[in-house]
């Protein structure tokens, strides 16, 4: 009977242990959960990122456009309106 109740006392501090590396066992499957998520979770906001500097490239080419396009109509505005006066002087 001595020995049984020696047995019992030694396996607890191996039920403490077993039941330590199970739980770092789960913190290590959490943690490389977690993981393989951030890893995800940075490619999806990379490839956003890339869209973004390809749409913010897209507005800067169409903003030089735009102001191009409103010089070039100053100019036909100023054309146009000489030719008005040129007109109105032959009317004379």
């Amino acid at each position: 009977m001595a020995k049984t109740a020696t047995r019992s006392v030694d396996l607890e501090p191996i039920d403490r242990l077993e039941e330590k590396l199970k739980t770092l066992v789960t913190m290590v499957e959490r943690m490389r959960s977690d993981q393989a998520r951030a890893v995800e979770e940075n490619q999806r906001l990379s490839r956003e990122l890339e869209a973004l500097r390809a749409r913010l490239a897209s507005s800067d080419s169409l903003a030089s456009e735009l102001s191009a396009l409103k010089d070039e109509r100053d100019v036909i505005r100023g054309r146009v309106s000489e030719m008005l006066e040129q007109l109105e002087a032959l009317n004379l």
